[in-house]
């Protein structure tokens, strides 16, 4: 088994626009965020471009699409059939003659992702696929990939990192990523308040929630930084997630000190003992407040730079996470 003799720093970001929040809210509801997102992609590939930072860009296939009749021509014939009917995009594509380009489709922001040195265009499935909702199936989800890599292969791009939309990775359907070329995929912090589950589920309890918020500046789940040879049992790779990069509030700025620190701490951990630190979020978490975010985002880069210095530590995405595992001595 390959074994990392350095730290490694880990980011992968879940870019979905309005696919990504559809059956909880209106567009009205998160405009902002979601207009946001055109200045915040290029804001952050201007960060890591300048600062040696390579990242992987989980993207929700329909974004590569042009348009609603783009979208409709690449979806697969076999669809989820979600007990919860507004849990599937494609009820929404039929019933909406007319989408606004700039909250369903990014194919410019996509080429500019694929374009950065050292960013990895990934799948965020084709659909935004929930695996965890009653009446979807493994056939279904093998569809939705297909789907995915043929709209990435348009582009001459072939995915090999995936991330499970909604965190509802389905341990069941691995062997499919493998089959379907995916080589890894962002597995969930190792505590029982981030296990995965359906929408209804205990995972979405307003107890976990306000858990998961604590946890985010204080340490109550621990670094969750992982060794390499912990990421490699199975078909495909997981490299859970450590740490959520939570947005900068306006009502909890005071306290960012300490969600800083929550990040930098783990950081260093996993630069002292020569293992994983996996941050994550949305692009559309910077749509609001993108001054702030980024001066956290700058933050926190400043930190790898200096692990960095004094250990070692190196910037890798999924990908080249995944390309080590398969070629260690390479």
């Amino acid at each position: 088994m390959a074994q990392l003799n350095y730290g490694v720093f880990t980011i992968s970001l879940d870019f979905e626009l309005y696919w990504g929040v559809r059956d909880l809210c209106q567009i009205a509801d998160y405009q902002q965020n979601l207009l946001g997102v055109r200045q915040a992609a290029p804001a952050m590939l201007k960060a890591f471009s300048s600062a040696g930072v390579h990242a992987t860009w989980a993207t929700v296939g329909l974004l590569f699409c042009q348009d609603r009749v783009d979208a409709l021509n690449q979806a697969p014939d076999l669809k989820p059939a979600y007990r919860r009917t507004e849990l599937s995009p494609y009820h929404y594509l039929s019933e909406h003659a007319l989408l606004d380009p700039i909250y369903h489709f990014a194919p410019d922001l996509v080429a500019a992702i694929a374009d950065t040195a050292g960013q990895e265009l990934a799948s965020h499935t084709f659909s935004h696929y929930y695996c965890l909702e009653a009446g979807q199936t493994a056939e279904a989800f093998r569809a939705d990939l297909q789907a995915a890599q043929a709209v990435a292969s348009r582009m001459g791009h072939h995915l090999r990192s995936l991330v499970f939309p909604r965190n509802q990775w389905n341990a069941q359907y691995l062997s499919v990523l493998a089959e379907q070329g995916f080589r890894c995929f962002r597995g969930n912090e190792s505590a029982w308040m981030y296990q995965a589950g359906a929408t209804e589920t205990a995972q979405h309890h307003p107890l976990r929630r306000a858990l998961r918020l604590l946890d985010s500046y204080l340490n109550l789940s621990g670094h969750h930084t992982y060794a390499l040879t912990d990421c490699q049992d199975g078909a495909v790779c997981n490299f859970p997630a450590s740490r959520f990069l939570r947005p900068y509030s306006p009502r909890l700025a005071a306290l960012d000190g300490l969600r800083l620190q929550r990040i930098t701490r783990a950081m260093t951990y996993a630069a002292r003992h020569q293992q994983i630190f996996h941050l994550w979020w949305h692009p559309h978490n910077f749509g609001r407040y993108l001054t702030e975010n980024m001066a956290m985002l700058e933050k926190i880069i400043s930190h790898f730079h200096v692990l960095e210095q004094q250990y070692g530590m190196r910037s890798l995405n999924m990908g080249e996470l995944a390309a080590l595992v398969e070629a260690p001595h390479g």
